[in-house]
């Protein structure tokens, strides 16, 4: 986006809060517009999207001090005194010149030149274009912050109802003892004269073609530090450490990736901050397992209940048991299904608990349960449930 467009937007208009309004009500009035027009909130609403931004853009400038504060003294300057028309038109007062030439964001399309109030106000716009000493046109922008990686290890339960878990990282930032210039203290970086503080410089190939690299006299920062500072040693990012809070959706895996996007290193000279990815480890749970979206759990059952048939309770998680009615002749092993008592989908809707029956065996009988089984043993001595079994095995063997 153009400096000219930057100047002609009203940020306080899109948050709608007065031009003397404290960081606080900056943020409240943000808070409740992002709520409103959130994209979760309306799904498929372009309209609502795009408001969003404009709101998310508005809050950037306006939350920063120094960033809020060269956007009114630029607009102060520049943004409602002056008026101006399209190229052969007439601007207000009979004033004919292009807006977009007073901030070097003439018609070639080069950005703004040494010494344009592109570059005056760069701080707030992330920086316009330079010309190099041979006149190549290069882009200062400002430097991506690095994207940071962590761990999180969440309880069962709170991987299949979301959590919330904070988060203690170390990453690369701005230096606290130069404040990020990479200067000593009582000192200041000049601007690199290889390549007018682009970070940038266009190295021929021959033939007409060029490409841009990073300036090495100043390793692509665009500055140069005379006397740099004992704690960076002039690179101007230290480590620094910070407590954030990070909220776990419902559903997630064991061994799943959730990117925040921005939430990581501070970018440099207006760059905007790497993302942070999280690494959910789930721990397990001592009754309950999980196959997608779906809980599993082995319920015992006795010999009698399998053959003649029960009503038998089963747990769920977070809620109370349901009733599980099994047939007769029920084989130890077979799964049921309980509708929606399964893992919360991004959708709303859940999976299901999968309940598979085991016969137990009971280690230890006494006498009367001996004496039954023993009876049972003579009435079916005709029945061999492996004859099937043995049938199949020899004729694949004499085959």
């Amino acid at each position: 986006m153009s400096t000219k467009d930057y100047l002609e937007k009203d940020y306080y208009k899109v948050l709608g809060v007065p031009k003397d309004a404290p960081a606080a009500d900056i943020k409240k009035a943000y808070r409740k517009l992002a709520r409103q027009h959130h994209p979760d909130a309306n799904k498929g609403d372009a309209a609502a999207e795009e408001r969003f931004k404009e709101i998310s853009e508005a809050y950037d400038v306006l939350a920063d001090e120094k960033r809020r504060k060269e956007y009114d003294e630029a607009r102060a300057l520049f943004g409602s005194g002056f008026r101006y028309g399209r190229p052969g038109q007439p601007g207000q007062g009979g004033v004919h010149f292009d807006l977009g030439d007073l901030f070097g964001e003439g018609r070639g399309g080069g950005g703004a030149g040494p010494g344009g109030l592109g570059d005056l106000f760069g701080g707030i716009f992330g920086g316009r274009g330079r010309t190099t000493a041979g006149g190549a046109r290069t882009a200062q922008r400002g430097r991506r912050g690095a994207d940071i990686e962590s761990e999180v290890t969440i309880a069962f339960t709170e991987a299949i109802h979301g959590a919330t878990v904070q988060l203690r990282m170390t990453s690369d930032g701005p230096c606290q003892a130069c404040a990020g210039t990479g200067a000593k203290a009582g000192t200041t970086p000049r601007v690199c004269p290889e390549c007018m503080g682009s970070g940038q410089v266009a190295a021929n190939q021959g033939g007409g073609f060029a490409f841009l690299e990073p300036c090495r006299a100043c390793r692509g920062r665009g500055l140069v530090v005379d006397d740099p500072c004992p704690t960076c040693h002039g690179s101007g990012r230290a480590p620094s450490s910070r407590t954030m809070t990070v909220r776990i959706p419902a559903g997630v895996r064991d061994g799943q990736r959730i990117r925040l996007k921005g939430k990581g290193a501070a970018g440099e000279r207006g760059g905007p901050s790497g993302d942070l990815y999280v690494v959910v480890h789930v721990a397990k749970h001592p009754v309950f397992g999980r196959r997608g979206d779906n809980l599993t759990v082995t319920v015992p059952v006795t010999f009698p209940e399998a053959v003649l048939g029960a009503e038998i309770k089963v747990p769920t998680l977070g809620g109370g048991p349901v009733t599980l009615r099994l047939p007769p002749s029920t084989a130890s092993g077979r799964t049921f299904r309980v509708r929606g008592r399964g893992v919360t989908r991004s959708d709303g809707t859940k999976g299901d608990l999968l309940a598979t029956v085991e016969v137990a065996v009971p280690e230890h009988l006494d006498d009367a349960a001996k004496a039954a089984l023993d009876s049972y043993r003579t009435a079916t001595e005709g029945e061999d449930p492996r004859r099937a079994l043995m049938d199949r095995a020899g004729e694949i063997n004499d085959a």
